[in-house]
Formats: structure tokens, C-alpha cells, sequence
């Protein structure tokens, strides 16, 4: 993380933490990121889901068309990483 936290990112994600609905969401992704890029962070969350869920490695990459190599990178996330997935999907799941 040290390699990623600077003064500009902090900017980046307040921001972020500045948008209040879904809508205003897609208003700011879609203009500062590709398509492409929204739509592949999107299914690394979709996987990070799975993956908690106990879903295997083919069953997500067939549903998502993610590499398995991807998929093993998000679940080194969720077992390693900094709690970023595990955060979100555990803020979700008490927002049901």
C-alpha cells in the first residue's frame, strides 16, 4: 500500500467516499475509467463473492469469463491481502 498512498489517490478515493447514490456512481466511473475497466472490477467483486461462497475456481470463470489465473489473484486477496473485498462484502451483506 505504501507504493499507492500519495496525496492524489487520497483525493481520489475522497471523492469516492463523496458520492451518495448509485447513479452519481456510474456518473463519475464512466467518465474516469473505461468501460472495460468498471466492467473487470466489477467481476473481480462477482468472484470475491463466489469465492466466499465456496463456489469453485471452473464454476466462476465460466460465469464470469475471468481467468482461473484472476480468480486465484482475488482469492489471494480475500486469504492475504488488506481486507478490501471482505469489508465490502461483509458491509453488504449486513445492508440485507
Amino acid at each position: 500500500m505504501k507504493k499507492l498512498k500519495n496525496k492524489d489517490v487520497d483525493a481520489l478515493f475522497e471523492a469516492i467516499l463523496s458520492l451518495k447514490t448509485v447513479e452519481e456512481c456510474y456518473s463519475f466511473f464512466e467518465d474516469a475509467c473505461t468501460i472495460k475497466e468498471i466492467l473487470e472490477i466489477a467481476q473481480r467483486l462477482k468472484a470475491a463473492k463466489m469465492l466466499r461462497a465456496g463456489v469453485n475456481y471452473a464454476d466462476i470463470s465460466k460465469e464470469t469469463g475471468m481467468s482461473t489465473a484472476t480468480i486465484s489473484r482475488v482469492n489471494k486477496c480475500l486469504e492475504y491481502g488488506n481486507g478490501g473485498y471482505n469489508i465490502v462484502l461483509d458491509r453488504l451483506n449486513e445492508d440485507k
